[in-house]
């Protein structure tokens, strides 16, 4: 039986033999799925960790395992879109610890800790933004942090470079989707040529001025680039992925102080995503 918002035995059944086993000496493991449901039902509510009911366990225990990773499944589609989203931090995840000089003396420059914790200042205050990328289904293949006052296209190539699905058998790993698809925020000289480099065909809008450059030098100027409306149209998976984790309270409002730690949360739900995918096959060599 499970409990509101926590893991049905379906998905425990997927996901349960995936977990490690515990090895060697030192304190026993508590119970993994007890593990998961609690680091869920945080996510769920937003509450603080020390909140956490009784029955998922200390709340210290559940924050050695929120650095999840997941492998992916067998069936993926490979038009993948990619997009950000900007959330608001709480000030609850405001003053993480600053690093020290090397002589222990002057702390870090706020501004570098912000910067290194995925905080930026806007208009709204501090904000992190979510950079995702998701297959055909709205499904999360990548997830990369920055400071809410980050340009899209500045971290495009690491959320490209974190694609990484394992065979199910052998061979490597596959890092490069059929198709990418994107708004006009990436659009630009750099990451087309580095989709062309990387033989990913792309459906990325070009903007009015670089229309307006190209048309002004002529000849020169060059072809416009290769957009296919029908298939931008599929683009709005990405958007209705950041809707589904956003039911998440802790992901909506940021109360994490390490981005890793608020990053680990994403990747949870994101898991959560891909379990509710009835007709995914789930491979995973470590959760």
């Amino acid at each position: 039986m499970s409990g509101r918002g926590e893991l049905t035995d379906a998905a425990w059944e997927r996901i349960g033999p995936l977990l490690p086993k515990r090895g060697g000496r030192g304190r026993p493991w508590r119970d993994h799925r007890q593990v998961v449901n609690g680091v869920l039902w945080r996510r769920r509510t937003g509450a603080p960790w020390r909140d956490l009911p009784e029955r998922y366990g200390p709340w210290a225990t559940l924050l050695e395992y929120l650095q999840i990773r997941y492998d992916a499944v067998r069936r993926v589609d490979w038009t993948v879109s990619v997009d950000s989203t900007i959330n608001r931090a709480h000030q609850h995840s405001v003053g993480a610890c600053k690093r020290r000089a090397a002589d222990g003396g002057t702390l870090e420059d706020p501004g570098h800790s912000q910067m290194r914790q995925a905080l930026g200042r806007s208009r709204g205050g501090l904000t992190t933004k979510i950079h995702l990328a998701v297959d055909g289904r709205g499904l999360p293949l990548s997830i990369v942090l920055t400071p809410g006052n980050i340009n899209d296209a500045t971290a495009f190539s690491q959320v490209l470079d974190n694609i990484r699905i394992p065979r199910a058998v052998t061979g490597r790993p596959r890092t490069t989707p059929a198709r990418l698809l994107g708004d006009k925020a990436y659009s630009s000289w750099a990451i087309r040529h580095l989709l062309r480099r990387r033989g990913i065909a792309a459906a990325i809008p070009e903007r009015r001025d670089q229309m307006a450059n190209r048309r002004r030098r002529g000849d020169k100027g060059g072809r416009p680039p290769a957009f296919d409306k029908n298939i931008y149209r599929t683009r709005n998976v990405v958007e209705r992925c950041f809707a589904r984790l956003k039911q998440f309270r802790a992901i909506a409002t940021r109360f994490d102080k390490l981005a890793e730690r608020y990053r680990a949360g994403i990747v949870i739900a994101a898991l959560v995503l891909w379990l509710r995918e009835p007709a995914a096959d789930y491979l995973s060599d470590r959760l």
